[in-house]
């Protein structure tokens, strides 16, 4: 590297790039010669005192994330292979992994379904679980420290707030983690132990079904909330539109008390798994995902320990379905790439493998895109694949954005929404929509219809006006039988 200010080895390691810089410090990609692997190091910034370890400080938190991470060898959970100083420069060298943090795809608006969730849920609660058995408790599990890799596969990282058992590092109970995700011990100051992760976990869970956390708020009032209040239940969130089941395993997992919660990850992963009624699928990206009836669903940037991959590099896994030509696969990846990040590979392929040709596959794919907006430009660039058509149905369990595109190759009532816009469309339209929302269809209606030829798009966006289920179907249908 060119640039002065950077080292240009620490240790053995050669350094080849700067993945990121924070406040703590820099993350470089490195070079390890001797096994010829490439890691991550994480160093500490030369003015924070190296030496202070009290409880929280900067270097205290740094070697307790050397310390705490480097007993646990699981495949959820980053590895960190060795801990050293140079040139007074701290470091951890760890594994680099390439993938985007979870939080990133929550904050895209990409929207998992009930199944993915529940089997995202497992591999986060396989990895905790090994943690807590190795005497290491997180206490800052949130999808900002989460990451998936291409293949959909999790890694936990930044243990720099663990709790280990034995030790006198985080053995005071000062208040740390992140606000939204701590549990009312955490606030209080009390005795905790690896239930403070069990309600971390369930907080990703909230998020992952409503797009939210259960609190929000100043770190005043999510301290008061999160003592004294109860969440609403997901299934009464408004657009998140998940099965009940889910609230009763939230409620537990969000307990104020920890003996209420539940005592184990694996008691919490079971619960997911009696919910969905399935088991896991132990093959490569379905690993991620419950065995059910296949519905394939969505995904700050991710921590500079970790290097996005490419958005149009091939996917990690299971190779693409056969009956499909690779350049169709490909265009699909670099279509929703644009919306959804590098996760764009692993979704196409597996809606490919659920559908029989292009316009069930991108109707598919506009699924992952839950954001509006977005999902109308997705919905514009396949209608030009598409040759102006895509297929959709009516009917939907997810939320009102999902609608307009939701398609099952081979279901009952599915239509091509093809051709252009025309005045005559446009019309009889706005008859269909005003028997729903009254006499502001002409104003939706036009609205809908500007600056756009796309009747995927059009009628994605008409059905985003009704938020009944069922009318939004009727509409969806009727406008699907329009000429």
């Amino acid at each position: 590297m060119s640039d002065t200010k950077h080292p240009q080895q620490l240790g053995k390691y050669r350094i080849t790039a700067v993945l990121g810089e924070g406040a703590m410090g820099v993350v470089y990609k490195g070079f390890d010669p001797d096994i010829q692997r490439t890691v991550a190091l994480k160093t500490i910034r030369a003015q924070l005192d190296t030496d202070d370890d009290r409880p929280g400080a900067p270097a205290s938190r740094f070697r307790n994330e050397a310390q705490a991470a480097g007993r646990l060898m699981h495949p959820g959970i980053v590895a960190v292979y060795d801990f050293g100083r140079d040139q007074q420069i701290a470091y951890i060298a760890m594994e680099y992994v390439e993938g985007r943090s979870l939080a990133s795809y929550l904050s895209s608006k990409v929207r998992f379904t009930d199944t993915d969730i529940a089997g995202i849920m497992s591999q986060l609660l396989d990895a905790l679980g090994h943690a807590h058995d190795k005497g290491v408790w997180h206490r800052d599990v949130k999808p900002a420290n989460i990451i998936m890799t291409a293949n959909g596969r999790l890694k936990v990282a930044d243990f720099g707030i663990a709790r280990i058992e034995s030790t006198h590092l985080t053995q005071t109970h000062y208040m740390v983690g992140t606000p939204s995700h701590m549990a009312p011990e955490q606030f209080l100051g009390k005795p905790m132990d690896r239930r403070v992760d069990i309600y971390g976990a369930g907080v990703v869970l909230y998020q992952l079904l409503t797009g939210r956390a259960p609190f929000a708020g100043t770190t005043e009032a999510l301290m008061y909330k999160v003592v004294n209040e109860l969440p609403p239940p997901p299934s009464t969130i408004e657009g998140a539109d998940r099965p009940g089941w889910f609230d009763a395993v939230i409620a537990r997992a969000l307990a104020k008390l920890p003996g209420d919660r539940f005592d184990t990850t694996e008691a919490f992963k079971q619960a997911l798994l009696d919910g969905a009624g399935s088991g896991l699928d132990d093959t490569a990206w379905e690993k991620t995902l419950m065995l059910a009836p296949p519905r394939p669903a969505g995904p700050s940037l991710a921590p500079p320990t970790f290097a996005p991959p490419s958005a149009g590099s091939p996917s990690a896994g299971t190779p693409p379905p056969t009956h499909w030509d690779k350049a169709q696969l490909t265009q699909a990846e670099l279509t929703l790439a644009r919306h959804v990040g590098p996760l764009a590979s692993v979704l196409v392929r597996r809606a490919a493998r659920e559908c029989a040709d292009i316009n069930a596959l991108y109707a598919r794919l506009a699924e992952q895109v839950s954001d509006p907006r977005a999902r109308d430009a997705f919905l514009g660039q396949a209608s030009l694949v598409t040759g102006g058509s895509v297929r959709t149905a009516g009917g939907t369990s997810g939320t009102p954005s999902a609608a307009g595109s939701r398609a099952l190759a081979g279901s009952p009532g599915a239509t091509t929404l093809g051709g252009p816009l025309n005045e005559a469309v446009i019309d009889k339209a706005q008859a269909l929509l005003a028997q729903h929302v009254g006499p502001i269809a002409k104003v939706l209606v036009k609205r809908a219809a500007a600056g756009i030829d796309s009747r995927a798009v059009f009628f994605n966006r008409l059905a985003e006006a009704v938020n009944d289920a069922k009318a939004r179907e009727k509409l969806l249908a009727d406008l699907a039988r329009l000429r």
